[in-house]
């Protein structure tokens, strides 16, 4: 069971209070009370461990360059598609 009462319900905890940890938008004190919950609440938890999952993946992808004949390819396919509405 967790031990939810110091900070209202799991789910306004993970909602809310797991993105402002994660962005360390909040006060010392407000930082070690999550921590606190995160290490006896499984289940919050897992919707931050959830979380770094997904922030990490799309920090990844963020970083990756694009092929270098994509932007060819989709200005071709904006010509093209303008070129079919003035013709239509």
């Amino acid at each position: 069971m967790s031990d939810c009462q110091s900070l209202g319900d799991c789910d306004d905890t993970r909602v809310q209070k797991i993105y402002e940890y994660l962005d360390r938008s909040l006060s010392a004190d407000d930082l070690a009370e999550i921590k606190q919950h995160l290490d006896t609440c499984p289940e919050c938890a897992g919707e931050y461990d959830l979380e770094c999952v997904i922030r990490s993946a799309v920090k990844r992808s963020c970083t990756e360059l694009a092929p270098e004949n994509l932007k060819a390819s989709i200005l071709e396919r904006i010509h093209a598609m303008k070129a079919a509405d003035v013709s239509s």
